[in-house]
This record gives C-alpha cells, structure tokens and sequence, in this order.
C-alpha cells in the first residue's frame, strides 16, 4: 500500500482519504489508465470505503473530491474497474449517482474465495472530456 501511495503522489495524482472520528474509513485515488502516450488523457480511479461506514456519505464525499481534484488537470476521461462485476451493487450505485456508465464487462478475470469473479468497466467524462482537443 505505502509503495502504491508513493507512486500516487510522484505521479502528482491524488490520493484521498476519509476519516471518522479519527479513523481512516475509506480512501480514494487516480492512476494513469496505460503508461503508453496516446492513453496520457485517460486516469483510472480506485475508491476503498469500509463496509462498517457505507451509506453515510463517505463515499460520495471521496468520490466528489476526486474528480474535482482531476478535472483541475488536463485528463478527459476516467475509468472504474469495478471487481465482483454485478455482485458490487454499492461500488455500481455510487459510480452511477457519479456519472459513470456501465461500458464493458470482463468474464472471470479474477479469483476470490475458490470462484472466478468478473469486473465491470465504467466510465466518465473530465472536462470537456473527447468534445475538444487536449492540447
């Protein structure tokens, strides 16, 4: 995790956290989507809330800053890989209420607890996301 963080923030992406009476309850982050070039407008974002704290606005709250504090950059687009696919209702609504759009599915790519698992691919508009030229 301290490796992932470090790597976060010497890329000078955000990495946020959400505390509850002093305790970390979730936390939230954007890496670059591919390291190739053509993909330098496109991040991914990973957002962790613990199970205990869901449904009291945390993850909204993170999820909010996030991609405001990304639309602040140059990027146009971002990516949710969301793992346990269609099981992960919480993880789905959140990314929904967001602004994202369910655009892909990926069949057993994981496996978790002796069974395969699938993500689901979402994704939304940054800015001006393709209505404009980047650069």
């Amino acid at each position: 995790m301290r490796q992932r963080m470090k790597s976060v923030a010497e890329s000078g992406l955000p990495w946020l956290i959400a505390l509850y009476r002093g305790i970390v309850v979730g936390y939230c982050y954007a890496t670059p989507y591919r390291p190739r070039h053509a993909y330098r407008y496109t991040l991914e974002e990973s957002i962790y809330v613990d199970a205990s704290i869901t449904g009291r606005g945390f993850g909204s709250a993170l999820m909010d800053a996030l991609i405001a504090r990304c639309e602040q950059g140059p990027w146009r687009q971002m990516i949710a890989v969301v793992g346990d696919g269609n099981n992960n209702s919480g993880s789905l609504r959140l990314h929904k209420k967001h602004g994202f759009v369910i655009v892909g599915q990926l069949r057993s790519v994981g496996y978790k607890k002796g069974d395969w698992r699938d993500t689901v691919i979402m994704q939304r508009s940054l800015n001006d996301g393709d209505w404009t030229l980047p650069e």
